[in-house]
C-alpha cells in the first residue's frame, strides 16, 4: 500500500467520469493514455480555441525535467517534494534525479484519485533511493509536512515542486500563503520550482480557452500575470533568466526547437 494512499476500490468510486478533468486533459495533451472521451472531448474544443495549448503542456513538463536537472547536478539537491504531480508520464521527477544522484528522495503528492490510482507507477525509483506518495490537497500544508518527514530530512534542502499547481487556488493572498507555508518549514538551501499559466493581452485566445475550461471542467483554474507569478518567488533569491516563457528558462536544444513564448511560466528561487 503506498503511504497516504487509500486502496484502489475507494479511489475508484471517487473517480468522476461524467465531467472532464483537468490531470486527464493534460495528460490526454502529452500524449498520455490515462484519460477519458469527456476529456478528450474537452481538450479538443480548448485545443480549437486556443492552438498552442499543447505546446505549453509540453513546456512545462520540459522546464520540470530541466530545473530537476539542474538541482540534482549543479545545486546538489537530493530531496524533493513534489506538490500536484498529476498522471505519471515520461520523465518524472524522480527519474529525471535519480538517474543523477540514485540515492535521491522524492515524495509526490496529489489528491486526484487518477493519479493515485497510478502511484503505484510512479515508485520505482532507484534500490539508493526513495520514492513515496501521498494523498493530500495542497492547502493542507500541515498533513503534507508531517507526512513528508517520513521519507525526507526536513532539516536538509529540499527542493519543493510546484508546477501548474497553484493555479487551483482561486485567492491571491491564500495562494502566496500556502507556499510561503512549505518554504518557511524548508531550511536554507532549498529551493521553489514553480509554473503557472498566465494571462496577458498577448494571448485573448488562453483568457477564452481558459473561461470555456471553468465553465465546462474541474477544478476551476486562475490565471495570473507575469508579476503576479514573480511574486511567489519574495524572499528568494531568483536564480536567472528569472520568471520567464517555461521554454526561455535555459532551453536545451530540444526546447529551442519549440515556440519561446508559451502561456505557462516558471522559474526557481533559493532559500538563502
Amino acid at each position: 500500500m503506498v503511504p497516504g494512499v487509500t486502496d484502489d476500490a475507494h479511489l475508484r468510486a471517487r473517480i468522476d467520469t461524467s465531467r472532464p478533468h483537468t490531470a486527464r486533459i493534460w495528460n490526454y495533451w502529452t500524449g498520455g493514455k490515462d484519460n477519458y472521451p469527456v476529456d478528450r472531448a474537452a481538450g479538443d474544443q480548448i485545443r480549437a480555441l486556443h492552438p498552442g495549448i499543447g505546446d505549453y503542456a509540453l513546456a512545462d513538463r520540459r522546464f520540470l525535467g530541466r530545473a530537476v536537472r539542474h538541482l540534482a547536478a549543479e545545486a546538489g539537491i537530493r530531496q524533493f517534494l513534489d506538490i500536484g504531480t498529476g498522471l505519471p508520464s515520461a520523465e518524472n521527477t524522480h527519474q529525471v534525479a535519480q538517474r543523477i544522484a540514485p540515492d535521491a528522495r522524492i515524495v509526490y503528492v496529489d489528491n486526484d484519485p487518477l493519479v493515485l490510482v497510478h502511484a503505484r507507477a510512479l515508485l520505482t525509483g532507484t534500490p539508493e533511493g526513495r520514492t513515496d506518495y501521498l494523498d493530500a490537497d495542497l492547502r493542507d500544508t500541515d498533513t503534507i509536512l508531517e507526512q513528508a518527514a517520513k521519507t525526507l530530512d526536513l532539516t536538509r534542502p529540499v527542493a519543493l515542486m510546484l508546477l501548474g499547481v497553484v493555479i487551483f487556488v482561486e485567492d491571491d493572498e491564500e495562494s502566496y500563503a500556502v507556499v510561503r507555508r512549505l518554504m518557511d518549514a524548508l531550511p536554507a538551501g532549498s529551493h521553489l520550482v514553480l509554473s503557472h499559466t498566465i494571462t496577458s493581452p498577448d494571448m485573448p485566445d488562453v483568457d477564452a480557452a481558459v473561461a470555456f475550461w471553468n465553465e465546462n471542467g474541474t477544478p476551476r483554474l486562475t490565471q495570473r500575470t507575469p508579476q503576479q507569478v514573480t511574486r511567489y518567488f519574495d524572499g528568494l533569491e531568483l536564480l536567472g533568466p528569472g520568471v520567464v516563457s517555461c521554454n526561455r528558462w535555459r532551453p536545451d536544444e530540444e526546447t529551442l526547437a519549440a515556440p519561446a513564448e508559451v502561456a505557462m511560466y516558471g522559474g526557481v528561487g533559493r532559500k538563502g
